[in-house]
């Protein structure tokens, strides 16, 4: 249904319509919002805020228009465009109703000044008027152009604001209305409502009647409602309304500094969020990108003191240990944004100050001495939103590694190394001291050892710890996981519970809940019967635990 249609119906039905004059596309929503019928597209309004000039047609129909065409685009409700003179003659309103129509505007509203208009109220300026024949041409000529039935055309005289008096405001309504026109806007600025009153008490009633009762603003609109008038125009006071806002909060702000000093005047940036569609971009990002091409946020778990790895860390955290010129964490980094993952969150604690590269958010893990990774992660808890990727903060892996967890459909996935099942087939000892241990539901097969052709399909996780029997083990977790927005309400609702039901207790492997590992609350979720699938890989990834394991990287790494 185009928005003229809209309109058309506004004006059939009871009651005087209430349309609020808006200046850009966020003023148009905020009117919708509070409940009004229809929106002005104020010329007045946009010139002061698109270009900063006065109301004097020193803004083109172009710059004009596109603005309307954002508020259409941006609202439900009819859009009445204030056009002034039509800019130009007859022909050019032609173009200017054709404009507006394929930009779903509802109606335009054209004035009988002369060219280049003035605003109806600034002082000391001299009034002239065209001649009615020349205002009724533009008028036939914008109904003549119309393609859209129920379009509609308000034709708008001065003759009040330039002190023709009221017989004249009259006959130019009356030809107005002959001439084609669907309403008429008497304009007055006097301080009181009697003299439009009257005129509107004197007026046929062919064609409906529009008030703009910016100078005789204590009017209200029953009172113009029961004087004949069918739509009331708040032309500016929400541009008038917004410009306060903006000198009060910046003089607070230059007199105390702290951004925060106005929060008790400003909403809140959720609200801003929600006014202009965040949740429904997010919800259609949901339901219609491609795994791997939403927006996805990395979570990097590195809070945690390792006093073998003294003296190298004596003055700074294990994941800025420096490998060949890159620190761990730049090599995560690098690797999250070869993917296009921007959406980065660390937990930092042990020398946490060390730690100051741009464009992360950062939540820090105060207790790191006397918790576990679990307790680190949930530190992050606000951050578990959506696609989520959880990663130890001293893994370094090849982006490969990620691209093939990125590819994976499940809500829960782990990445999973079949090198350790590989290295224990052939008698070696394990890759790390200490692994995370994963049995698998289908365990590995000889088709993809030695040649290490990984199988494309999903394997589902059994066991996962690192007290997990090694004859019982296919592979080992890597510290790296990700959870889809299902998975990760899982993640988050398993621990609440596992936190209520385990606080004075053990938890799986940990000898407290405060102590628990990301595995516990893995294993957690497979007892409790959620699903766990997992990527396998074959080596490409390297954890630093260990002086050994650090000498290892060094040897390893490329530059």
């Amino acid at each position: 249904m185009h928005n003229a249609t809209k309109l058309r119906r506004l004006l059939q039905r009871p009651g005087i319509i209430k349309a609020v004059g808006a200046h850009d596309a966020l003023s148009a929503k905020l009117i919708e919002r509070a409940g009004f019928d229809a929106v002005w597209a104020s010329g007045f309004a946009i010139s002061a805020s698109l270009k900063c000039l006065p109301d004097a047609s020193f803004i083109t129909s172009t710059e004009q228009l596109e603005v309307e065409r954002n508020m259409a685009e941006a609202v439900t409700i009819p859009i009445i465009a204030d056009c002034d003179t039509g800019y130009g003659n007859a022909l050019n309103v032609m173009r200017t109703v054709t404009d507006r129509e394929r930009a779903g505007v509802a109606a335009i509203c054209i004035e009988d000044n002369v060219y280049p208009k003035r605003c109806s109220f600034y002082a000391g300026v001299r009034r002239e008027l065209v001649p009615i024949e020349e205002h009724c041409g533009k008028i036939k000529a914008a109904k003549a152009a119309q393609t859209v039935p129920d379009f509609v055309v308000i034709a708008r005289t001065e003759a009040l604001i330039a002190g023709w008096g009221r017989e004249e405001a009259l006959k130019r309504a009356e030809a107005y209305a002959e001439a084609g026109a669907d309403a008429v806007l008497i304009h007055s600025k006097s301080p009181t409502f009697d003299e439009l009153k009257a005129v509107a008490k004197a007026w046929s009633g062919r064609i409906p009647l529009v008030v703009v009762p910016t100078i005789f603003d204590q009017v209200t609109a029953a009172e113009l409602e029961d004087a004949g008038f069918k739509i009331v125009i708040y032309a500016n006071q929400l541009v008038r309304a917004s410009i306060r806002a903006m000198q009060d909060a910046l003089d607070l702000i230059k007199r105390d500094t702290r951004p925060g000093s106005v929060n008790d005047r400003i909403v809140a940036l959720k609200d801003v969020y929600e006014i202009v569609g965040v949740p429904q971009m997010e919800e259609d990002e949901r339901r219609f990108l491609p795994v791997g091409g939403e927006r996805i946020t990395a979570i990097i778990a590195a809070a945690g003191f390792e006093k073998q790895l003294l003296p190298l860390i004596e003055d700074k955290p294990k994941c800025l240990l420096d490998i060949k010129g890159k620190t761990i964490l730049e090599r995560q980094i690098a690797a999250l944004n070869e993917c296009n993952i921007k959406d980065i969150v660390l937990i930092r604690g042990y020398k946490k100050e060390a730690i100051a590269l741009p464009n992360i958010r950062y939540y820090d893990n105060d207790r790191y001495e006397e918790t576990g990774e679990l307790y680190s992660l949930f530190c992050a808890e606000n951050e578990m939103k959506g696609r989520t990727i959880v990663l130890y903060g001293d893994i370094i892996f090849e982006t490969a590694v990620l691209e093939k967890l990125l590819k994976s459909p499940a809500d829960i996935t782990l990445v999973v190394d079949l090198a350790w099942h590989d290295e224990t087939q052939r008698g070696r000892p394990p890759i790390h001291l200490n692994p995370d241990l994963v049995m698998l539901q289908d365990p590995p097969g000889k088709s993809y050892l030695y040649r290490y052709v990984m199988p494309d399909e999903q394997n589902r996780v059994i066991k996962i710890g690192r007290h997990l029997p090694p004859d019982q083990a296919h592979a080992e977790f890597i510290g790296m996981a990700m959870f889809s927005e299902n998975g990760i309400k899982a993640f988050t609702e398993c621990y609440r519970q596992a936190m209520g039901k385990y606080r004075s207790r053990g938890f799986h492997e940990s000898g407290s809940f405060l102590k628990a590992s990301l595995t516990d609350l893995i294993q957690e979720l497979i007892d409790t019967g959620h699903t766990v699938n997992c990527v396998p890989i074959f080596k490409g990834w390297m954890e630093v635990d260990s002086f050994e394991e650090y000498q290892k990287a060094w040897a390893k790494l490329r530059q």
